[in-house]
């Protein structure tokens, strides 16, 4: 028995001394292990207190933009229409036409009616008419004439078959044909030159 209680006695000696040989090394290990995540956590003051922001938080935001001015208000404005440069341009038009209209259908007549035939000469009435209106306005009525005026003649056009026009009979026999349009258009310029471009563009063909 007193052998046992001696060996009971040694072993609790031994853990004793076991523990007290440990302990030093627990207690380093513990103090290491809080050295180490006062390292990583930092002091108190020096925290920074986690937020979680939100994506849309963390990409900078334009400034709002401000609204468009809106367009400014058109300025009152005339059509040309109804400017005075238009009255007075379509007023020298009706008096263009009421001058030179008669004449006009005066000789689509004699060409186009069946009162003349190819080669006929024209009446001596309408002859004066011819002259006086028309060929006495032609840019180049004195070679037409030549020597000397003997009638006024209707047949066909020298080169445009399908067309009649008037000739001019020299006196010499030779004749020579002239355009009624020509003659026309060289009265207009000379008598309404501020609109006679503009009306002869708007009312003959050109040639």
């Amino acid at each position: 028995m007193a052998g046992l209680y001696v060996l009971r006695g040694g072993v609790s000696l031994l853990r004793l001394r076991i523990q007290h040989s440990i302990a030093p090394y627990r207690s380093s290990s513990s103090l290491g292990r809080r050295l180490c995540t006062a390292a990583i956590t930092g002091p108190p003051h020096l925290q920074e207190t986690s937020t979680t922001s939100s994506p849309s938080e963390a990409i900078p935001r334009a400034p709002p933009s401000l609204p468009s001015p809106p367009p400014p208000s058109p300025l009152p404005s005339q059509s040309w229409s109804q400017g005075p440069n238009y009255r007075r341009w379509k007023e020298a038009e009706a008096e263009i036409l009421e001058d030179v209209e008669p004449i006009i259908l005066f000789v689509k007549d004699i060409l186009h009616s069946e009162r003349y035939l190819d080669g006929a000469r024209l009446t001596s009435e309408d002859e004066k008419q011819v002259v006086e209106k028309l060929l006495s306005h032609h840019p180049h009525s004195n070679d037409k004439i030549g020597c000397g005026l003997d009638s006024i003649m209707v047949d066909r056009h020298p080169q445009f078959k399908t067309s009649r026009c008037l000739f001019v009979v020299r006196s010499d026999g030779g004749w020579i044909d002239f355009s009624y349009q020509k003659c026309l258009r060289a009265y207009i310029r000379d008598k309404y030159p501020s609109y006679a471009e503009r009306f002869i563009r708007a009312h003959f063909k050109r040639s």
